[in-house]
């Protein structure tokens, strides 16, 4: 890419801009720091390209491409463990959309590796109900052998079990009413063994107490391979067991209580359910909420080609290269400090 830039001509001209307001989208900073950074890295006859230009160059880049790099990049630096939590999510990016050009916003689906806290890849679509067809796409990218992939009820579908049991992984999926019929079946056993306090039902269970911040959070696991009162097991390739989790939350007076139904290709183990349960759950307070909150994804307004997706994967990039570095400080420290330290930038980008 400094290849490209460095041969375009830099002399002003009227050119297409892409749209963004630098009040609100860290990114203009982000392109300064670039700019020094080429600056110190090779001349340039014409002088340094002005972030609009290098934004340009960023909107024609192929996504595909980019992400390919991205993935190889990952497995060289992530070691993917035995009983991994591949925690599969999406994610839109609110401020890429394009009413002017009847563009959606655009939708990134992100494999998300609890352990390592990394990004693992991610496949980028323009609507939400196309996540259907964005998984496989990602999960063909990925390492599964060992992991236990976890995904939402969007994700609960028939071919995408049997795909991740073919890569050599197990699931945890999400059930709800787009598969109506086993949720309904699922409900309903459990609905009823809860009422007869398990008995005569081989389970394993196990519960989670979290208190903080005025808080009071309970989490239950019960988890079965009793199947029998279930219909047409063999559409689930792999299918093992099913699980309940209900979570209790006390907020000074007010009292709620979630449950969520689950059906596994692991066996019944409640603390490894429990694992995955929670794994998937960390993926929107660990990337989701950063990617808004400390590097500003839903305010940006580049929406120009494939700029959103690019620059959704970039930071994504970021988010690895911080985790990989070994200081204590928080991710909004850390970028802060890569922004101000050239010495601290370098050793987070090559370290």
């Amino acid at each position: 890419m400094l290849q490209k830039i460095r041969t375009l001509s830099f002399i002003p001209e009227k050119r297409p801009r892409l749209h963004y307001d630098p009040n609100t989208t860290s990114l203009t900073h982000c392109f300064l720091v670039v700019r020094r950074r080429f600056k110190r890295a090779a001349p340039f006859a014409n002088g340094v390209p002005p972030h609009d230009r290098i934004a340009e160059v960023l909107s024609r880049l192929n996504p595909k491409t980019f992400q390919a790099c991205f993935c190889s990049w990952t497995r060289t630096v992530a070691e993917v463990t035995d009983g991994e939590v591949v925690a599969v999510d999406g994610k839109t990016a609110r401020g890429s959309r394009d009413r002017r050009r009847a563009k959606h916003a655009l939708h990134m689906v992100s494999a998300w590796g609890s352990s390592n806290r990394l990004v693992l890849g991610q496949e980028a679509t323009e609507e939400k109900s196309n996540e259907i067809t964005a998984i496989p796409k990602l999960l063909e990218l990925l390492e599964l052998k060992g992991c236990i992939v976890t995904i939402d009820a969007m994700g609960c579908q028939t071919k995408i079990a049997a795909q991740i049991v073919d890569q050599g992984g197990d699931y945890v999926l999400g059930l709800k009413g787009n598969q109506s019929a086993l949720h309904e079946e699922v409900k309903e056993f459990f609905t009823t063994a809860s009422a007869g306090g398990f008995a005569g039902v081989d389970y394993d269970y196990t519960e989670e107490t979290d208190k903080d911040h005025g808080r009071l959070e309970v989490r239950r696991y019960w988890i079965t391979q009793e199947l029998g009162t279930l219909s047409d097991t063999e559409r689930w390739p792999g299918l093992r067991s099913i699980g309940l989790v209900e979570r209790a939350c006390w907020i000074a007076d007010r009292h709620t209580v979630e449950r969520r139904l689950f059906i596994n290709s692991i066996p019944a183990d409640a603390k490894r359910f429990a694992q995955a349960v929670r794994g998937h759950w960390g993926v929107e307070n660990r990337l989701h909420w950063r990617l808004d909150v400390v590097l500003g994804e839903d305010a940006s307004r580049i929406r120009k080609g494939d700029a959103p997706a690019i620059l959704t994967s970039i930071r994504h990039l970021c988010m690895n290269l911080f985790e990989q570095e070994p200081s204590k400080l928080r991710l909004a420290q850390k970028r802060r400090k890569a922004a101000w330290n050239d010495d601290y930038r370098a050793k987070v980008v090559f370290g």
